[in-house]
């Protein structure tokens, strides 16, 4: 194994995780930000008013993303151990 294939290996693992968290992150960032201009607008500073909200929509979006998760998880566990013959010499 030659230190480009290893070079390989963890770019791809780095981009999957990518993928993978993108979407979570997004949701995450998306309600951060109307929760924000809710609480400016209303000038209400309760943390637990920005808080419940966010981990609701991270539980939805975890819930409806997880199917396209794993299907994305599993097809780079078997892309990977599908070239494992390769890796070994």
């Amino acid at each position: 194994m030659n230190p480009d294939s290893v070079a390989n290996i963890i770019s791809q693992a780095l981009l999957a995780a990518f993928w993978l968290g993108a979407p979570l992150l997004l949701i995450g960032f998306a309600v951060g930000i109307l929760i924000n201009l809710v609480q400016i607008a209303t000038s209400l500073q309760d943390s637990a008013f920005s808080t419940i909200p966010r981990l609701a929509a991270f539980l939805a979006g975890i819930l409806l993303l997880l199917p396209w998760m794993l299907k994305r998880m599993i097809t780079y566990t078997i892309s990977i151990f599908g070239d494992f013959h390769r890796f070994l010499s």
